[in-house]
């Protein structure tokens, strides 16, 4: 079985209990969201709009938590705290690009993982 590194499918096992069909359906739409999310970010970044921005990774910080990366939902909350209080904005491009590069090897790492449920 594939070693997770970047997730904990605790969460998950436990809502499912253990189900696999519904484990590769969480796992198929956690990895059709993340592109979707890291596209709206970047975007709502490039356009300077804050608030979406705070909306996005408000939406992103479910998705990470059922997969078990509740590092990254803290970061998302964070994230999301600040752009509603316009603080930090130097900081966004580093929380939207650490999405980016964890969200993508989580997604290898569960399809890896869901190939083998």
């Amino acid at each position: 079985m594939t070693e997770l590194k970047i997730t904990d499918l605790s969460y998950l096992k436990q809502v499912s209990g253990g189900e696999p069909k519904f484990m590769k359906e969480m796992i198929r739409i956690f990895s059709e969201q993340v592109p979707e999310f890291i596209s709206n970010m970047e975007q709502h970044l490039a356009d300077k709009n804050y608030i979406e921005l705070g909306r996005e990774a408000h939406k992103a910080k479910s998705s990470v938590i059922i997969v078990g990366m509740n590092e990254m939902g803290s970061k998302m909350k964070e994230l999301q705290l600040l752009t509603e209080k316009n603080e930090g904005i130097e900081r966004y491009p580093d929380f939207v690009n650490e999405f980016k590069s964890l969200c993508l090897a989580a997604v290898d790492e569960l399809n890896a993982y869901s190939d083998e449920l």
